[in-house]
């Protein structure tokens, strides 16, 4: 399995990680692990948007999606 070294990362930083793996009940090498998977396992904003500007239908001009919030917003 590969292996990832972070260089220079700044004393609060550590601190506060090493605290939360504690928190976690985790290693600090654990606790990471599962927040890099977890990361990695995220779209990235570029791939929401491009799957958002792949959708057809649902187009409403900006009035009309105006009027319609208010009128939501009158039925509260």
């Amino acid at each position: 399995m590969p292996n990832v070294l972070v260089r220079d990362l700044p004393d609060d930083v550590h601190a506060s990680l090493q605290r939360r793996a504690a928190s976690a009940g985790q290693s600090l090498q654990q606790y990471l692990a599962t927040e890099l998977t977890r990361l990695a396992s995220m779209p990235t904003m570029d791939d929401v948007l491009a799957r958002i500007s792949r959708r057809n239908g649902g187009r409403v001009g900006l009035e009309r999606a105006v009027a319609d919030l208010d009128e939501e917003r009158g039925d509260r």
